[in-house]
């Protein structure tokens, strides 16, 4: 075999690495059981997957710029908890809020995702206005979100009760579905991720803000002097990225019935797992919607496929932390090999 040959072999291992380790690992779990490979076992891990690569793409903005959100899963359990409160049935007997009628669907859905992107400007206002480091500043507002989150929960008369009884068009937004009944059936949940998906690839490919986010990620410096007013594009990347949180919180309760304030407990971490094992650099700068969506569903394809073939849930989580250090290591590797 010639270098040539050998050299563009290795090329196209290097850029297509996440969507090779994704068909392995599919074909891995298909020969230890052919039942994997079906429809229904596609549709599942799609519709676990949908709400993750939603959180997941919000943590891309973020990360891209160089930074990380460690609110995220936090912010995930306070729009849940938001949504679900203000969407009980009028006949549930431990209604959140006794008296309050039924409002229309989209009201409660836009206050909790209009909470989390609340969430995120603040995020985005510290790290920009007051230089505090992304990982401080989210974690700072991590444990806030959770403890003002904690103290809504236990309001009365809930008094930190689980919140179920949601109404039926809330839930059927979470676990309903275009077309026949079955595994031929294409969840509304799968399509809203298709969607979010398109409308982040739109930014980040098309718009003068993803320009800026990725001249802010691969040098803040260079990017400031050449102009881009670098504070305010971060106020608006970390509100989206709150946003995108909202918006999975919302799903992620309505898909499951229910939420506590402990909903959306290590997301963060799953999210920028995700993200980095699906080519976004720790350093800022690179990143990608087909590699972060193909990141989620090697996670989403992990957890599906190794509780399939009766897989210790401790085992998962050491190949999850296996791949997570791997992608790391090898993003680390290509930035070293640049400079």
């Amino acid at each position: 075999m010639s270098s040539l040959t050998q050299k563009r072999i290795q090329g196209f291992v290097t850029q297509n690495a996440i969507y090779i380790v994704l068909v392995v690992l599919i074909a891995g779990i298909a020969v230890y059981d052919t039942n994997f490979l079906s429809i229904t076992t596609l549709r599942d891990i799609l519709l676990q997957s949908s709400t993750r690569a939603i959180i997941a793409l919000g943590a891309a903005f973020v990360l891209i710029t160089g930074g990380t959100d460690l609110s995220a899963g936090r912010v995930v359990g306070l729009t849940a908890v938001i949504s679900a409160s203000m969407l009980q049935s009028q006949d549930y007997p431990r209604r959140f809020f006794p008296d309050l009628p039924d409002l229309p669907l989209l009201i409660p859905i836009l206050i909790a995702i209009a909470a989390g992107l609340l969430v995120g400007l603040i995020n985005g206002i510290i790290v920009s206005r007051f230089s505090v480091p992304p990982f401080i500043a989210t974690l700072g507002t991590m444990v806030i979100v959770y403890g003002v989150n904690s103290i809504y929960f236990d309001m009365e008369p809930n008094q930190s009760q689980p919140i179920g009884g949601l109404r039926q068009d809330f839930g059927h937004l979470g676990t309903g579905f275009i077309g026949p009944s079955g595994p031929y059936s294409v969840p509304y949940i799968v399509i809203i991720a298709i969607v979010v998906a398109f409308f982040v690839w739109v930014v980040f490919n098309k718009t003068r803000l993803g320009k800026n986010m990725y001249a802010i990620g691969g040098n803040m410096q260079a990017a400031t002097v050449s102009g881009i007013n670098v504070a305010w594009n971060l106020m608006i990347i970390y509100a989206i990225a709150g946003g995108l949180y909202g918006l999975g919180g919302v799903l992620e309760s309505a898909r499951t019935g229910g939420a506590t304030n402990n909903y959306g407990n290590m997301y963060e971490l799953d999210a920028i797992a995700a993200c980095v094992v699906g080519g976004v650099s720790t350093s800022g700068g690179i990143g990608t919607v087909p590699g972060v969506l193909a990141g989620v569903l090697i996670f989403g394809v992990i957890n599906y496929g190794l509780t399939f073939i009766g897989v210790n849930p401790y085992w998962q989580l050491i190949i999850k932390g296996l791949i997570i250090v791997a992608a790391v290591a090898f993003d680390i590797r290509k930035y070293l090999a640049k400079k």
